[in-house]
């Protein structure tokens, strides 16, 4: 199990075999997640919207986004 040591300015070293693994690289970002017992770190996407990829996949499963966005359009004109 690899393991950090926490220094006196409350910092750590991810150790290297982690860091290459996971592709981390000088100047990238972390996610941390802190459970009952845990503290979880992942990479954050350089972009923000790249966090964003793939949210609500399943809402639109079937689903044209173009058709549905015309839809609204239509409905939105008749209420007029």
């Amino acid at each position: 199990m690899l393991s950090a040591k926490v220094s006196t300015k409350h910092q750590i070293s991810i150790p290297s075999e982690a860091r290459k693994k996971l592709g981390i690289e000088p100047g990238d970002r972390l996610a941390v997640e802190v459970t009952a017992e845990a503290m979880i770190l992942r990479r954050r996407p350089a972009k923000p919207s790249d966090r964003l990829r793939g949210l609500g996949k399943e809402v639109w499963k079937g689903v044209d986004p173009v058709d549905y966005v015309r839809g609204l359009r239509d409905e939105s004109d008749r209420i007029r």
